[in-house]
């Protein structure tokens, strides 16, 4: 019996999209890797280091490291160790190719969307995930997009690039809420007819959707006052999927934070009065002009997380590096921050570390520029716990490079993720070797 021709359709674009790269079995035996220098990210660089993974973990580091009976020792040849990368903004697994309807499960229709789950929609089996882990991105928080009208857009959830299926690769199932704030800054040079009419139709559309957010947290934390008052209150999805980030009694730190998207100052401050106002514990993502209200982002301890420094600046008669030169102005402002991409280029995430490299070229440190897509995204995050550095008791998501990974001209050599080594081959390494043999 043949398949209807939609689904039949549907089948080969899902095929032409699946990553053949099986995952390796869980480490069994003692990892040693020897003759290497290591770069904790946490602690200075060891030379002549040796690295001992078991069970999937970091169990020794150092210049004089037992080897355990039975172990696999691996001679790395003078190589660089260093950290996994963590992407903290990535449309990945969500997202195979913008233009393909049948790729695309990234978000929901409407405005509100609290009970949006990206861990259930994200694709285990994308051609972009070996892609990302051979720039030595090892780990990625998959964020539900806005659309076109989406305000409250769903739960973000932290993966590890390698794995069966979702349930494998899932670090952190929920790890924020995410929050698209409106634009605030409308330009009359839009619309040269007319223009005072459609900024004030503009003005009430947006005013109508911050009401509707403040509207959205009211409904919640009455559903919340209710259900703790009374169990047999019948579940609403919606509210029960926000009782995670209102606070459980006034004054009290939320279990969960809110990611508010937000670029532009209006829409920061925004931000800024809306977590004060709902007792929330607040990130922000974007962050472009986060340098001018940084000491109050300092004062009420909000991270950033930088989405992109490839971009053009917010103003006309901003200094071209406003952006490369942001995170070098948090830094010396105190705000914890990390550096991600803009979030919706999947097929780019492999260069989360040459955003880095820009910043490193207008002022920041060389060592901050390798937190900021290590160790600081998986403190944001809150997972420092289990990745962003080498150090003993966190998991072996790691990889080894011939040089330093924030530049161009370096290459990635091995990857492991718990201590398994997983192949480098993909999409694009296929199509190289094909063309060098012609």
């Amino acid at each position: 019996m043949k398949l209807p021709l939609i689904t039949a359709l549907l089948a080969a674009t899902l095929a032409a999209h699946a990553t053949p790269n099986t995952p390796p079995p869980p480490q069994r035996e003692p990892l040693l890797l020897r003759n290497a220098t290591l770069h904790p990210v946490s602690g200075p660089a060891i030379t002549n280091g040796s690295l001992l993974i078991e069970a999937g973990r970091i169990k020794a580091l150092g210049t004089n490291v037992t080897v355990p009976a039975g172990a696999q020792v691996v001679d790395l040849g003078g190589s660089h160790v260093y950290p996994g990368m963590v992407a903290a903004n990535t449309s990945l697994g969500l997202v195979e190719t913008r233009s393909v309807s049948a790729t695309l499960d990234s978000n929901e229709t409407g405005a509100l969307n609290p009970n949006a789950r990206a861990l259930v929609a994200f694709n285990a089996d994308s051609e972009l995930l070996p892609v990302t882990r051979g720039g030595g991105v090892l780990a990625a928080l998959a964020v539900p997009e806005a659309g076109r009208t989406g305000l409250v857009t769903g739960t973000s959830a932290l993966l590890q690039l390698e794995g069966w299926n979702w349930q494998d690769m899932a670090l952190r199932p929920e790890v924020a809420l995410h929050i698209t704030v409106p634009r605030l800054r409308l330009n009359g040079a839009l619309f040269p007819t007319q223009p005072e009419a459609r900024l004030a139709d503009m003005r009430r559309t947006t005013e109508a959707r911050l009401k509707l957010l403040d509207d959205t947290f009211d409904n919640a934390r009455a559903y919340a006052l209710a259900r703790t008052a009374d169990a047999a209150t019948p579940i609403d999805t919606r509210w029960e999927a926000m009782r995670p980030v209102l606070p459980a009694t006034p004054g009290a730190a939320p279990a969960r934070p809110v990611f508010m998207h937000a670029d532009d100052l209006a829409q920061i401050r925004f931000a800024l009065d809306f977590a004060a106002r709902h007792g929330l514990k607040l990130v922000i993502v974007g962050g472009a002009d986060a340098w001018r209200v940084a000491d109050t982002l300092r004062e009420r301890q909000v991270p950033v997380i930088i989405a992109g420094l490839n971009r053009l600046p917010m103003r006309r008669d901003d200094a071209p590096d406003a952006l490369f030169s942001l995170p070098a102005r948090l830094a010396a402002a105190g705000v914890r921050w990390c550096i991600a991409s803009g979030g919706r280029d999947s097929t780019n995430e492999r260069n989360l570390p040459f955003e880095a490299a820009h910043a490193r070229a207008f002022g920041l440190p060389d060592d901050e520029a390798l937190k900021a897509v290590t160790l600081y995204p998986a403190q944001i995050l809150g997972v420092a716990d289990q990745l962003g550095s080498l150090e003993v008791g966190k998991l072996a998501n790691l990889f080894v490079a011939d040089g330093d990974p924030l530049e161009q001209s370096t290459r990635i050599e091995r990857v492991f993720i718990q201590g398994r080594e997983v192949e480098l081959s993909d999409r694009q390494t296929k199509l190289r070797d094909k063309y060098l043999a012609r």
